[in-house]
C-alpha cells in the first residue's frame, strides 16, 4: 500500500507540474494590456467610482494626459521626419499639458475612432479636428470651440465639380469614415455614391489616383490639398452650414470640461490662437484666412 501511496503522489506531482507549465505557456502568448504609446499601467486608467474616464484630480496626480490627435492630416495633427507630432492641435495639446502641470501623451487616432477611444478610457481628450454636432454631442461632452470649420469639395481641375448637381449617378465621391462630410452627404445627397476611407493619407491618394471624381472634407482640409497638390482645385469651399472645432471628453468628466472651458477662455485672452495659426497654419492658408478660421476664448 506504502508503495501504491507513494506512486499516486509522484503522479499527482507531475500532473501538477505540467499544469503550471501549459498556463505558463498560455500566458506567454497574450499581450500585455495597453496602447502603443504608453506601458500598460498608464493606459486606460479609469476613475475611482468605474465611470469610464479620469477625472482632471486622477490626470494630474497621474502626471501624464492622453491626447488623442491625427498623426497624418497636416497641418492640424501629423508625424514629422523626426517622429514628432506637429500641427494646430498639437500645439494646443502641448499648452494644455504645459497649465495642466503633466506630460502629453499623444495617441494617434482616425476620424471613426474618436468616439470610441473617449468611451473606452484610451484618451482622455480628444483634439483631432472635432466637428460639434447636436449627434456627436450625445455621445460626449464638447468644450468651448477654437476654431471654425465649413464642409468643402475639391476635385481635378480639369473636372471641376462646383455643384453637387454635376455629380452623376455612377460617380463617387471620397469622404473618409466618421466624419461631418459622411453625414451631411448621406443624409442630405443619399444618392451620391460615396468611397470610404478610414485614413486621410488614402483619400488623398484615392484622389490623386482617380478613383473617385472628387473629395469631400473639411474645408480647411481640402483647401490645404488644392493649395499643396498641382492639378486640383476647391469647386465648392462652402458646403452646408458652418460649425466649430472643439475639444471633447468623455460624457460626464465635468472636472476635466469645466478646467478646459476656463482655459480656452484664459488663452483667448493672451490670443493664443491666433499664435497657434501663425504658427502651424500660416504657410498654409496665409493669412488672409487667419481671421475667418480662427476662435478665441470659445466666442465662435
Amino acid at each position: 500500500m506504502k508503495k501504491v501511496s507513494k506512486l499516486l503522489a509522484l503522479l499527482l506531482t507531475g500532473a501538477l507540474a505540467l499544469g503550471a507549465l501549459a498556463g505558463c505557456a498560455g500566458n506567454a502568448d497574450k499581450p500585455a494590456a495597453g496602447n502603443d504609446d504608453k506601458p500598460a499601467a498608464e493606459d486606460g486608467d479609469k476613475s475611482a467610482a468605474g465611470d469610464g474616464f479620469r477625472t482632471l484630480e486622477e490626470i494630474q496626480a497621474s502626471g501624464v494626459v492622453n491626447i488623442g490627435v491625427f498623426s497624418d492630416k497636416s497641418p492640424f495633427g501629423y508625424v514629422d521626419e523626426n517622429g514628432d507630432y506637429q500641427g494646430y492641435d498639437v500645439y494646443f495639446a502641448n499648452r494644455i499639458g504645459q497649465d495642466l502641470g503633466v506630460e502629453v501623451n499623444f495617441v494617434s487616432t482616425e476620424a471613426a475612432s474618436r468616439i470610441e477611444y473617449l468611451q473606452t478610457g484610451k484618451v482622455d481628450i480628444i483634439l483631432a479636428n472635432f466637428t460639434v454636432t447636436e449627434e456627436r454631442a450625445e455621445e460626449v461632452d464638447f468644450a468651448l470651440p477654437y476654431m471654425n470649420v465649413a464642409l468643402g469639395v475639391v476635385s481635378p481641375e480639369d473636372a471641376v465639380i462646383t455643384s453637387l448637381d454635376e455629380i452623376g449617378p455612377e460617380d463617387e465621391v471620397i469622404v473618409i469614415s466618421g466624419t461631418t462630410a459622411e453625414t451631411y452627404l448621406e443624409k442630405n445627397n443619399p444618392e451620391i455614391k460615396l468611397q470610404k476611407y478610414d485614413a486621410y493619407a488614402e483619400a488623398k491618394t484615392a484622389l490623386e489616383n482617380g478613383n473617385g471624381v472628387a473629395w469631400a472634407n473639411d474645408n480647411t482640409e481640402v483647401i490645404a490639398f488644392a493649395l499643396q497638390t498641382p492639378g486640383f482645385t476647391v469647386g465648392i469651399p462652402s458646403l452646408g452650414s458652418a460649425d466649430t472645432i472643439a475639444p471633447a471628453v468623455t460624457k460626464g468628466n465635468t472636472t476635466l470640461l469645466d478646467w478646459l472651458n476656463d482655459e480656452i477662455v484664459t488663452l483667448g485672452e493672451e490670443e493664443f490662437f491666433h499664435a497657434d495659426y501663425e504658427a502651424t497654419l500660416l504657410d498654409t492658408y496665409g493669412a488672409d484666412y487667419e481671421d475667418t478660421l480662427v476662435v478665441e476664448g470659445g466666442a465662435a
